[in-house]
């Protein structure tokens, strides 16, 4: 047994090893590589830096290769370290992260998100009948999942689930049963595509199209479109389940759901504060947006405090406030329970990559300007927006969110902005930001996925089946209802 363990830990450590020689060597050397005609050799090196560090952040990991990709990008001779720096570590992206997170592991140290879930699956509305309950649960997830991280609403959501499941004497094969964890993984990752409020998906392609272009995409512009889209796919999922899963109901009959109420002890002061200084915060991050028309000078002081200015007021809140004795907000817990470093060093590397591919003197853009342009002339721009959609959606359910992120908005933005207008810009780089987040097919798609497959109540090939229904049914909604939003909205 030992000696076939240490021949696994030796042959992963040669796999590693082989992995990142090859990413080392196409950083490297990718300078010295003869480019297309036209890029230059810095071009050539930015996107050697993608590449090498692309391949690790597939098979290896998602925060020390990011790392790499900043380092690989001190080398460039157009780019100023500090510069880079400022831009990602450093970047309003960064610290909007970080607060977050401080301010949503207060929330998930409370009842507020079981409270929530129970009142909607007890309520008169639910017990109009079963599939008034299933809806209501996944509508429960969905509306939480808005201003939630979603690998963390999921392992809320998790004992809920499987205390409904022993109330309903469901066995893990059971089709209802598949119904609620599919829907709960998918109302999961199609709400965190809604909304950016404590969402990592739809922030960094904000900070892309602001990194191109200088202006940014409020809140209430990108919700403008999410919500919309994010609805009409979860009426879509619930035709899905009716059409084809086809779940036995009749275990609802004379099932009291009361019972789930035994745990949940009334709201205290404590939670009724913390839900007090997040709800204030949420307001600070949309409110300025949709009242900019008639309270502009309010509006744009705000505005221009930028994204991590509320979640930073909410942590210090947090931290300040102590009711019996005891912090709100524990500085040493949060900052190594609750913070996902992972996933904010790679929004750092990949605004920093982001940063260089549209960097002027740099010239990749230019280059696919005269290099790409001409072949798009006469497409079409709803088929391109399709084929951005498409690949978005196909490569989250196969990759890391923020990988698609990354590699399609470092495509997407650059061709729409040089389309003379044919392509919303700021619209391509919702859309992306959405569609990255709808991830639901696939394991490594998203950790939901896996602990769903985790607990036996689906398969693997049942999640692929329901959740590649579910990525036409994004595609459509966002081509023919998102795309039109996101023009009417904000323009080109």
């Amino acid at each position: 047994m030992s000696n076939s363990i240490t021949k696994n830990n030796v042959s992963n450590d040669n796999k590693r090893k082989f992995l990142i020689f090859i990413s080392l060597l196409i950083i490297v050397s990718s300078r010295f590589i003869p480019g297309p005609k036209g890029m230059s050799a810095s071009a050539m090196q930015v996107l050697g830096v993608l590449i090498g560090t692309l391949i690790l952040w597939l098979t290896l990991s998602i925060d020390w290769p990011s790392l790499l990709g900043l380092a690989g990008l001190a080398f460039i001779p157009e780019i100023s370290f500090n510069g880079m720096i400022a831009g990602s570590i450093g970047s309003s992206t960064f610290s909007f992260l970080l607060f977050t997170f401080m301010c949503t592991y207060a929330i998930s140290k409370t009842s507020f998100v079981k409270r929530t879930a129970v009142y909607f699956i007890t309520s008169n509305v639910a017990r109009r009948g079963p599939w008034w309950f299933l809806t209501l649960y996944c509508f429960s997830v969905l509306l939480i999942g808005l201003v939630m991280s979603p690998a963390v609403l999921f392992v809320i959501y998790l004992p809920i689930m499987e205390e409904i499941c022993n109330l309903l004497k469901l066995e893990k094969d059971d089709k209802l049963a598949n119904a609620l964890i599919m829907g709960q993984t998918i109302s999961c990752a199609l709400s965190s595509g809604m909304t950016p409020i404590a969402h990592v998906f739809g922030i960094m392609a904000m900070g892309f199209y602001e990194t191109a272009t200088g202006q940014t995409i409020n809140y209430a512009e990108y919700m403008g479109v999410g919500i919309p889209v994010g609805l009409i796919a979860f009426v879509g999922m619930m035709l899905i389940f009716k059409l084809f899963l086809k779940p036995d109901m009749s275990k609802f009959t004379d099932v009291d759901m009361n019972s789930l109420k035994e745990d949940i002890k009334p709201m205290n002061k404590r939670e009724i504060t913390i839900l007090s200084i997040f709800f204030v915060v949420i307001a600070l991050w949309v409110l300025p947006g949709i009242f900019e028309p008639i309270m502009p000078n309010i509006s744009n002081y705000i505005n221009a405090k930028g994204t991590a200015f509320p979640p930073l007021l909410g942590a210090v809140a947090l931290f300040l406030i102590t009711i019996d004795g005891k912090q709100l907000l524990d500085f040493k817990e949060v900052m190594s329970k609750g913070i996902s470093w992972g996933s904010i060093i790679m929004a750092a590397s990949t605004l920093g990559i982001g940063a260089a591919m549209t960097n002027s003197e740099i010239g990749l853009t230019d280059w696919l300007t005269t290099s790409i342009g001409p072949a798009l002339e006469g497409m079409s721009p709803i088929v391109l927006v399709i084929i951005f959609l498409v690949w978005a959606s196909i490569q989250t359910n196969l990759s890391s969110n923020m990988v698609t992120i990354t590699v399609v908005c470092a495509v997407a933005i650059p061709i729409a902005l040089t389309s003379n207008g044919l392509i919303s810009a700021p619209g391509i780089a919702v859309l992306i930001g959405m569609m990255g987040a709808f991830a639901f097919a696939a394991p490594p798609a998203h950790p939901n996925v896996a602990l769903a497959i985790g607990t036996g109540y689906t398969t693997t090939g049942q999640m692929l089946k329901y959740g590649s229904l579910m990525m036409v049914i994004t595609v459509i909604a966002a081509a023919v209802v998102g795309y039109p939003l996101a023009v009417a909205l904000m323009g080109y």
